[in-house]
């Protein structure tokens, strides 16, 4: 086969997997985020921890219903420990997919993407 023509099946054979691993990482990010309390599903984002955060500063603390993923309410007894949950949650995805991302973005080869 003629040089050239490898080494384009090459260029492209490693960014399709490029593609594919970065699909995966981010999959694995948003699994990671999914947190279950109470009988109910919660994806843990910014915007949750926001308005968890804010209901405290504005002094609920405690008894307060949330409607999680599936649209239904849930009863959270201690907002302020569901907040602790969700910013340790949170923190420790996103610290994994960053290091992953990182592994993954200085593979040079297909080999490497992979391992």
């Amino acid at each position: 086969m003629d040089p050239i023509v490898q080494k384009a099946f090459d260029v492209a054979n490693y960014m399709t997997t490029l593609s594919n691993q970065k699909h995966i990482l981010k999959e694995e990010f948003l699994q990671n985020l999914i947190h279950y309390q109470n009988g109910g599903t919660f994806t843990v984002t910014r915007d949750l921890i926001n308005f968890v955060k804010t209901l405290i500063d504005l002094g609920y603390d405690e008894d307060m219903v949330l409607v999680d993923d599936n649209h239904t309410p849930i009863n959270i007894e201690n907002l302020k420990n569901f907040l602790d949950t969700l910013i340790v949650i949170y923190q420790s995805s996103i610290n994994e997919y960053y290091t992953k991302y990182s592994q993954l973005k200085n593979s040079r080869s297909v080999e490497t993407l992979v391992a």
